[in-house]
């Protein structure tokens, strides 16, 4: 089970890693003015709730699996998520609206959120990284330690010895 929700997770990272770049690249785009304000913001805003879905359902997954420091890592970035997608203007195309973007420094404050969310899902990614060949490994050494054919634990060490290979 556990090895599931790693590999879950670190799949869902890697999507969210390609997706921060994804909006790291627009939003450079938007600044140089190589596309416009409306392409940029309906590009961004088709791709807000499969983040959010996606950071959600590894926070929950944590919680259900009970990996309490990923999960409290995990829950203030999700709550953020949440939140600006919930606090949207009325009236605004979605959380990137073309007629705010240049206003208030939004362009830049979103670039920034862009590029924390990138180094967040890096930390991420080799965090699961590491944690997946380590419950591999338990759940391995838990196969080999039971014989279930015999219904008992091996005696001697020599005999747990010859179940590893």
């Amino acid at each position: 089970m556990e090895a599931v929700v790693f590999i879950f997770s670190l799949l869902d990272c890697c999507a969210l890693i390609f997706l921060s770049v994804y909006f790291i690249i627009t939003l450079s785009d938007l600044e140089c003015d190589y596309i416009n304000a409306r392409s940029c913001c309906s590009k961004l805003n088709k791709w807000v709730i499969p983040e959010l879905i996606g950071h959600t359902i590894v926070t929950v997954l944590m919680l259900i699996s009970l990996h309490w420091f990923i999960f409290l890592l995990n829950l203030p970035v999700a709550t953020w998520n949440i939140y600006r997608f919930i606090m949207v203007p009325s009236g605004n195309m979605g959380v990137f609206d073309p007629t705010e973007i240049h206003n208030r420094g939004q362009l830049k404050s979103h670039m920034k959120e862009a590029m924390i969310k990138l180094g967040f899902h890096l930390l991420c990614f080799f965090m699961y990284l590491y944690r997946f060949p380590t419950h591999m490994e338990y759940a391995s050494y838990l196969s080999c330690t039971f014989n279930p054919i015999q219904n008992r634990y091996p005696s001697s060490g020599y005999e747990r010895n010859q179940q590893l290979f």
